[in-house]
């Protein structure tokens, strides 16, 4: 005989959510150790300090999904679970005995992919696909390709600075990522026009895209396209301000509180431009949809 409850309807069993708690108290103890160096070393920076942000925008997004995760008949798929959980132990290990944190940190989500597996099978992670590829940007990059790209963004963005304040008729001069205005000496940094910069704003782009929730998979891709040269322009931006700041205010307002505040100025220009680029997008496929 089936249990049911006094309305007729069938008793889920608890099995599956006592598993998973478990589970993620597991993961949890486990990963601590990497969170405290993360923590510590990687997010303390100014160039990947969004990652605890990155995470708790996936842990919100997963918990508003929590009703449909478990929805429908459990197909567990061990096979699967246990070969990610012996690759996420390899990489975890390597990670963790090398000191690369980037590997070690990684090796999170096929741990969180073999849990679900494990506990109720493919369907819960396609419903929460989105959660766990976004936890991706929380990761930190490789040092050795940040390098590589930064320098070439650096000198872009310094460049276009310096000939946009020339058109300004400012006093302005570069030699290489330095900046001269005036009877000032700035120096373009790397969290002024990185690739950290351009990471974490694609992962904003991608939260806005997925938040409203747009279907159209052409406007999706070139909503995600555009972020990189909207990136580029708040880089330049940011530059430009703490530029002007230094040459009207001083070295103390240009490099103290406004320096700090200017990663505001980063994020505000670029939600702004997204959100534009969005609107005309809307009308383009609007207009597209009521021709059709």
């Amino acid at each position: 005989m089936n249990s049911s409850t006094t309305s007729g309807a069938p008793v889920k069993p608890e099995l599956p959510v006592m598993a998973l708690g478990a589970w993620l108290l597991a993961y949890v103890l486990f990963y601590a150790s990497t969170y405290s160096v993360l923590m510590r070393d990687t997010w303390s920076t100014d160039d990947q300090g969004h990652g605890p942000m990155i995470i708790a925008a996936a842990a919100f997004l997963a918990w508003q999904r929590r009703h449909d995760i478990f929805a429908g008949s459990a197909r567990p798929a061990p096979g699967w679970a246990g070969a990610l959980m012996v690759l996420a132990m390899l990489m975890y290990v390597v990670g963790h005995s090398q000191n690369i944190i980037e590997m070690e940190a990684l090796s999170q989500i096929p741990v969180l992919i073999a849990g679900l597996l494990l506990v109720h099978g493919w369907s819960a992670v396609r419903k929460v696909w989105f959660p766990l590829f976004f936890l991706l940007f929380s990761m930190p990059l490789p040092g050795a390709l940040t390098q590589m790209i930064t320098m070439p963004l650096k000198l872009a963005v310094s460049t276009v600075a310096e000939q946009v304040l020339y058109w300004m008729d400012y006093p302005i001069a570069r030699v290489g990522v330095m900046l001269t205005v005036g009877h000032y000496q700035l120096l373009v940094a790397d969290a002024c026009s990185g690739l950290n910069s351009l990471f974490t704003l694609e992962a904003l782009g991608l939260l806005y895209m997925n938040v409203m929730n747009y279907t159209n998979r052409a406007r999706n891709v070139l909503l995600a396209v555009m972020i990189v040269p909207i990136s580029f322009l708040s880089n330049v931006t940011r530059v430009i301000v703490l530029v002007l700041l230094t040459y009207h205010y001083g070295d103390e307002v240009g490099q103290g509180f406004a320096h700090n505040f200017s990663g505001m100025v980063l994020f505000t220009v670029a939600l702004v431009l997204t959100y534009l680029f969005d609107c005309l997008l809307s009308m383009w496929f609007d207009k597209k949809r009521k021709k059709a």
